[in-house]
């Protein structure tokens, strides 16, 4: 990266609730089914890891949808407003939105996720390719609140594409996923427009081997969530004492991922509460829901906006949607 570039804005619209958190996780522990949010995956490691499983054979989704967005690049790119603000949802690296800028000339891109340094250095290597286009960092956990309109309006003139690639709608359970998509409509006015990746319904032997890599990099990063716990509850976690499981339940057109007790292991949660996990016991760590096209359709027309388009694969593993706001 050139070092005479400047870094690139960064809006903090987190105001962190250590105490909320804490009390999330424990809350999540002490159920009688423990369960631990997919949010606090992503420290540090846990994104390095998750990139990690981006790369993987195994995990289809992310090459699926790479070939989608290839294959159909110049169709999507004219479906798209032109001169438009580039918001992308959960940004990681910025890796996804920089292929697109071979297709777009965006008049800025906006990247919002919850690791703010991460987000400025990624930005920072957009913006060091692109100097002429604006580049904002926000930090902000948009799956719990989304208030973009007053850095939006800024722009009044450039409506909104909302990207949000990679299937990470899928992590909701419906209800949680169908209040995300009414925020990202609430910004959308009459011109925004929303790009998101779904990962469809298929044969179960693909949809569990994405989640049981042979590497063991699934396993790592979902184990990864008890050091974040030990971390952030002052806990003692042993994570060798539990076993990576994602198995996928058809009832719910979901794969469970689990972290299973290998052995008897008692825990300290903190200072206050401590858990016994009884060998066979489990920790429910993600819900990874699947779609068909019809249903993934019916959410989006409740969530207020009109499915323009539905690009998919050779076989029909993964559907990426452009939706557009209902008249």
């Amino acid at each position: 990266m050139n070092t005479s570039t400047p870094l690139p804005r960064l809006e903090n619209l987190l105001h962190p609730d250590q105490l909320l958190d804490k009390q999330q996780l424990l809350d999540g522990l002490l159920q009688p089914q423990a369960r631990i949010n997919p949010k606090f995956f992503y420290d540090e490691r846990g994104c390095e890891l998750f990139t990690r499983i981006c790369q993987l054979d195994e995990y289809y989704p992310t090459r699926t949808e790479a070939t989608i967005f290839q294959q159909y690049a110049a169709e999507i790119s004219q479906a798209l407003a032109s001169q438009a603000q580039w918001v992308d949802l959960g940004c990681g690296d910025c890796s996804k939105t920089r292929q697109w800028l071979e297709h777009l000339a965006p008049t800025r891109v906006i990247g919002v996720d919850i690791a703010g340094d991460f987000i400025q250095a990624c930005l920072a290597n957009i913006a060091d390719g692109y100097p002429q286009l604006e580049c904002v960092g926000v930090v902000s956990d948009f799956t719990r609140q989304l208030d973009l309109k007053k850095l939006l309006a800024e722009s009044p003139d450039s409506p909104p594409i909302f990207f949000y690639p990679g299937s990470s709608i899928g992590n909701f359970e419906r209800n949680a996923a169908l209040r995300l998509l009414r925020r990202i409509r609430q910004h959308c006015g009459q011109q925004g427009q929303l790009l998101i990746g779904v990962d469809l319904v298929k044969p179960v032997a693909i949809l569990e081997a994405a989640y049981n890599d042979a590497e063991g990099v699934t396993a790592d990063f979902n184990r990864n969530v008890l050091e974040v716990a030990n971390q952030l509850l002052d806990a003692n976690f042993d994570p060798s004492a539990f076993q990576h499981s994602a198995i996928y339940d058809p009832r719910n057109s979901r794969i469970e991922m689990r972290l299973i007790a290998s052995r008897p292991h008692t825990v300290r949660l903190g200072t206050s509460a401590v858990r016994q996990f009884q060998r066979g016991e489990y920790i429910i760590t993600e819900h990874s829901h699947k779609y068909t096209p019809t249903g993934f359709s019916l959410l989006l027309d409740e969530a207020g906006f009109s499915q323009r388009q539905m690009w998919t694969d050779a076989d029909h593993w993964f559907g990426v949607f452009l939706a557009e706001p209902k008249a």
